[in-house]
């Protein structure tokens, strides 16, 4: 009896940790890494956990993979490489509405694939707005030119204009020339009606593109990581199921859907669907030449390639090689072959420290040696590491993986996943469903980090208890954990584009919750098809009976 007792005190003595933190996560009374520190302290005092073994919690071969990824992602914003491939990539796309548009929403999703979505949401708005303006501009230029047209070409037309300036001249009254007319007419308001819309719609397919495109990599945003991380926790037997290659996989295909629906979603609502209007072939207009060449401009001020940019891509093409080649499923990857017979010893992690170390030693090697002139004697300097490493994100993914230890040394996961049982009896698609619409609700107010970090050691639970895969829920709550489309503070992206577009709270909501709906229903869609085939979901695995033990 006294025994029972004291293993339900743990249980409830790591439950009481975990909804302190969910508060105060939710609440940010305190700073999110500071409140992701508490399991160093109060594990030990409730005896839940040693102190050695929490501490090794927060700097895991996920930590690892995030700080590595991180250093690529700084390395490519330092010297500007990511900006060079927007205005590439734009300048093919063209400046039509709507393939200006589809434009920007392929390039954020790339980009966020690689770095940051606040990096790249910071970067693409100012060229989004800069374009909008020019066109603008451009219209009421060739709109003032149709307006002296028409007056040399219609008697009837010219006569009021006469009558107009006879008026004045009698009346003493200042001169109103015709740009001044039709700033002040009907046209100049609907003019501002259009571009108004199209700042919002442009506003918001770029932070809304980035949000989805860094579902695409392991490395792209922090809920994936955790993923990575809580697997390899609870499920030391998984047998790497979740590396850069399978995630790709799986997620890419989800990407590129939510990508094509969203894309519709916000044409239908700020462009409408005057296919031929907004596609328009054939030869360019005069706006559309002069906003191209804003773009053209801004391509030409960051002149030739570097040797530091070229350095910089050859390193991130190697590393997206190995990473996908590594242990690609199908067939033994390079690292089965050489060096895991015996045991997981090389991960995504150690490739991409190893590219890193490489990257760093070439260019001091090439400084040292004088065979690149001017050459600097690393790609990438301390300081500016130091100034955009957001080590607090580091910080944060190691209490989640603190929690999750905690949680299945004490017993409260097993509790949890057996009083979930009766769930069996719900269809696993159902299932799926409804904790998708719950953590997409709950990542509104709360970071996507904290969200993933709370509820997957639960899924975990859950799904062994009801003989479920786990990844048949955890993965695509993962995904839903970054669907926060609808208010302002739900993510970084979405409040500079509320800063930048002229947007209110009810046009982010309006768009945001049918974007939340499409993602959810895509991803459901993806881990009910291929997903299904790719993870095995038919079966339960055997690596889901052997869980982490004391």
């Amino acid at each position: 009896m006294q025994i029972c007792v004291c293993v339900f005190l743990q249980e409830a003595r790591c439950g009481y940790v975990i909804i302190l933190m969910a508060l105060y996560w939710c609440t940010e009374c305190m700073p999110l890494a500071v409140t992701a520190l508490m399991p160093v302290v109060l594990f030990p005092m409730m005896g839940i956990m040693k102190a050695g073994p929490v501490s090794m919690e927060y700097l895991k071969d996920s930590n690892m993979l995030f700080i590595g990824g991180l250093l690529v992602a700084i390395a490519v914003e330092h010297w500007n490489l990511h900006k060079r491939i927007a205005l590439g990539v734009l300048l093919l796309v063209g400046v039509r509405p709507s393939l200006l548009m589809m434009g920007f929403m392929i390039v954020s999703s790339f980009l966020s694939m690689w770095i940051s979505n606040t990096a790249t949401t910071a970067m693409m708005l100012p060229i989004a707005h800069a374009v909008l303006q020019q066109l603008k501009a451009t219209e009421v230029q060739a709109e003032e030119r149709d307006y002296q047209a028409s007056a040399h070409n219609n008697p009837a037309f010219e006569l009021e204009i006469r009558q107009t300036k006879h008026d004045i001249i009698n009346e003493k009254q200042p001169p109103v020339d015709t740009k001044t007319q039709l700033e002040n007419g009907p046209r100049k308001k609907a003019m501002e009606a259009k571009y108004d819309l199209l700042t919002k719609g442009m506003s918001l397919s770029v932070c809304y593109s980035a949000s989805i495109g860094g579902t695409a990599t392991l490395t792209g945003t922090t809920p994936n990581l955790i993923l990575k991380g809580q697997m390899d926790e609870l499920f030391p037997e998984n047998g790497d199921v979740i590396n850069f290659a399978s995630w790709f996989g799986f997620a890419f295909p989800n990407m590129v859907l939510m990508l094509v629906f969203s894309w519709l979603w916000l044409q239908f609502m700020y462009l409408g669907f005057n296919l031929k209007q907004s596609f328009g072939c054939g030869m360019k207009s005069d706006r559309d030449k002069e906003a191209y060449a804003v773009m053209k401009t801004e391509y030409r001020k960051l002149g030739s390639m570097r040797f530091a940019e070229g350095a910089v891509l050859t390193i991130f093409i190697l590393l997206v090689i190995l990473w996908f080649t590594r242990e690609p499923g199908f067939i033994d990857g390079w690292a089965t072959v050489l060096f895991n017979k015996e045991g997981e010893f090389v991960s995504d992690g150690t490739v991409l420290r190893v590219m890193i170390t490489c990257g760093c030693m070439f260019t001091l090697f090439l400084g040292l040696t004088g065979k690149v002139k001017n050459a600097l004697p690393t790609l990438l300097n301390w300081r500016v590491v130091n100034e955009r490493m957001p080590w607090n994100i580091i910080i944060l993914l190691g209490g989640g993986f603190a929690l999750a230890a905690g949680s299945e040394r004490s017993g409260l996961s097993k509790w949890l996943g057996e009083s979930l049982a009766p769930l069996q009896q719900i269809p696993a698609f159902a299932i799926s469903l409804l904790l998708c619409l719950l953590v997409a609700t709950f990542t509104e107010c709360s970071s996507n980090t904290a969200t993933t970090t709370l509820f997957l050691p639960i899924l975990a639970s859950m799904a062994t208890a009801i003989n479920l895969h786990p990844l048949y829920v955890m993965l695509p709550c993962t995904v839903a954990a970054s669907l926060a489309f609808m208010l302002p503070v739900a993510t970084p992206p979405n409040a500079i584009a509320f800063s930048f577009g002229n947007l209110k709270v009810i046009d982010m909501v309006k768009s945001g919750f049918m974007l939340n709906i499409i993602g959810i229903l895509t991803v459901n869609l993806g881990i009910n098809t291929w997903g299904y085939a790719m993870f095995d979901m038919a079966n339960f695995p055997v690596w889901a009976n052997s869980t982490s033990q004391p």
